[in-house]
């Protein structure tokens, strides 16, 4: 299911852009929710990071789109925003907010297809992300940006390369969730993600930034062993005949 938010404060182009989202999704056989919102304090307003794609027009009502988009990108850096305007003029500004793309009203449906093939492609390639609840609100992180999860007493570490995020939730239940994603336990605290190991050194595993974490001796052997067939899937991927080479 695609949830797309288009922010438009014209009935006639939110309604457009709603039925061409309805026939892309018929045609390509892909689910998608659409809410639309008629101006962007409503949007911004209790936002969550639950949204794939964001549709917005840059004349809007109490704040310009460059502003909402600013606000946005404070509040979710992944979500997909593509500009639907009648301005060509600011399509450059649009870089300041990682815009993929703008379409200029009128939007044909041909063009309208080809920025949402861009997106959903994107989508799809970044659709590992994880929300996390935070005390300030929730935030969404992307698991190829995780080095791993640590529990310390009641508060949940996203340990990133650069960046720390404390969050709220049990470890229990982050490998739970994050079950087949790479994510494996080294040890009662520590949760590690696959792509970040650099080696495993008797009882350490060592992580990008050089941080060496303890395997506990309960849990090596499982470890070994999800490591052994992560390492072994990830090198099936990557052989020519997997990718269609020959």
């Amino acid at each position: 299911m695609l949830r797309v938010a288009l922010v438009e404060d014209d009935p006639s182009a939110a309604s457009t852009l709603s039925e061409y989202l309805r026939r892309y999704g018929n045609e390509c056989g892909l689910g998608i929710k659409v809410v639309v919102f008629s101006e962007p304090t409503a949007f911004l307003q209790g936002y969550r990071p639950n949204w794939d794609l964001v549709l917005m027009d840059i004349q809007l009502p109490n704040m310009d789109g460059m502003e909402a988009a600013r606000r946005l990108r404070d509040l979710d850096r992944y979500v997909v925003l593509i500009f639907v305007t009648n301005m060509a003029q600011y399509a450059v500004l649009g870089y300041e907010v990682d815009a993929l793309a703008y379409m200029v009203k009128p939007v044909g449906y041909t063009e309208f297809c080809r920025k949402l093939d861009r997106a959903v492609a994107l989508i799809q390639q970044g659709a590992s992300t994880i929300t996390v609840s935070r005390r300030d609100g929730i935030r969404r992180l992307r698991l190829a940006d995780i080095v791993y999860i640590e529990v310390r007493g009641h508060r949940l570490i996203y340990h990133g390369d650069g960046e720390s995020v404390e969050a709220t939730g049990t470890l229990k239940a982050v490998q739970g969730q994050l079950a087949d994603r790479g994510f494996l336990r080294c040890n009662k605290a520590y949760l590690v993600n696959v792509r970040h190991i650099l080696a495993v050194k008797g009882k350490q595993v060592i992580v990008t930034g050089n941080c060496h974490l303890t395997i506990g001796r309960s849990h090596r052997r499982q470890f070994m062993q999800s490591l052994a067939l992560e390492l072994a899937r990830e090198n099936e991927m990557v052989r020519p005949t997997a990718m269609g080479l020959t």
